[in-house]
């Protein structure tokens, strides 16, 4: 085993449940929880995150809430760590590749992106990981250069990140192309071209649509067995019946991104910032979007790790 490894396995700490269940070889989602501390407000950001382990559960896998506490990279929380993320709120640092060496290092606590979940989901043997909307490329990203770490980690890191494409505030096209340009699969599930997070086709076209989860675990397994680096996006719109209509979160998106710039929130705090304010604008109908399409990927996150052990199981 490598040195950093080693190292990096060393500062892991996986829930018993979790522990259990990887070393039978049974399925395992990963959740960030980022989700938990920036992406909703309290009470709901606690009650998601119950939820969400409740549905990967359902769907017959077991949940690993991922984050860092006192410096250990934690794979699967206690009820407490996990009501203690939420209550904290944005007090928990937002954590990405560039800032887990130094949480560790320091003992601090921290939520983590999609980025960071990739990385301890790897480091656990977790394959699948279940998100509500990926990061990309911002929108005025030609001035700013504000693109989400989020794409390059899906570039090197192994997992398969399912979500409802990616957030709506990001400009689209920019972000396909990134992924496009770094050999990252972009597949729709049941759909042929981008999801926009709160609604169910942006527009953009996709190269890829697969109709079951036996066909993405094959997709994945291929990927990994040519040696191929990285990982795989699994698009999976938002349901029918939760979408917003296009006009209105649009015009409350746009407003966001005023306010934000009039204020001069950029970087790190301006996901979380607009999030909040669209939920704000939409009279809360963008956080009811949220929980429903990230609980939508819970399940289709599951359902994708049952067939992918099955697969492996197979072949031996």
């Amino acid at each position: 085993m490598p040195d950093a490894l080693r190292t990096a396995i060393a500062v892991l700490d996986c829930h018993p449940e979790v522990q259990t269940a990887l070393a039978a070889g049974a399925p395992v989602v990963a959740l960030e929880s980022t989700l938990i501390a920036h992406g909703m407000p309290w009470p709901h950001n606690l009650e998601t995150g119950r939820r969400l382990e409740a549905e990967v559960r359902r769907h017959g896998a077991v949940p690993a809430t991922i984050a860092v506490l006192g410096g250990r990279l934690k794979v699967g929380l206690s009820a407490a760590e996990l009501e203690g993320l939420a209550r904290g709120g944005a007090r928990v640092a937002k954590v990405s590749r560039r800032d887990l060496a130094l949480l560790v290092a320091t003992g601090a606590d921290g939520a983590t992106t999609v980025a960071a979940t990739m990385i301890v989901a790897a480091l656990a043997g977790i394959k699948v990981f279940a998100t509500g909307g990926i990061g990309g490329v911002h929108r005025g990203a030609e001035r700013s250069f504000d693109i989400s770490a989020d794409l390059l980690e899906l570039a090197q890191t192994p997992v398969a990140v399912v979500c409802a494409g990616a957030k709506s505030i990001l400009d689209l096209a920019l972000t396909l192309e990134v992924l496009e340009t770094h050999g990252v699969p972009v597949i729709g599930y049941r759909c042929s071209s981008l999801p926009a997070f709160y609604v169910r086709d942006s527009g953009h076209a996709l190269a890829q649509r697969l109709d079951q989860p036996e066909a993405l675990a094959l997709a994945m397994h291929a990927h990994w067995q040519l040696g191929l680096k990285g990982g795989l996006v699994i698009a999976n719109p938002i349901p029918a019946q939760h979408e917003m209509p296009r006009e209105r979160i649009d015009a409350a998106i746009d407003q966001a991104l005023a306010e934000a710039a009039a204020q001069g929130i950029q970087g790190k705090a301006s996901t979380p910032f607009l999030l909040a304010r669209v939920a704000d604008l939409t009279g809360g109908d963008s956080l009811a979007a949220n929980i429903a399409l990230v609980l939508n990927n819970a399940a289709l996150a599951a359902q994708v790790a049952l067939a992918y052990v099955a697969l492996n199981r197979a072949a031996g």
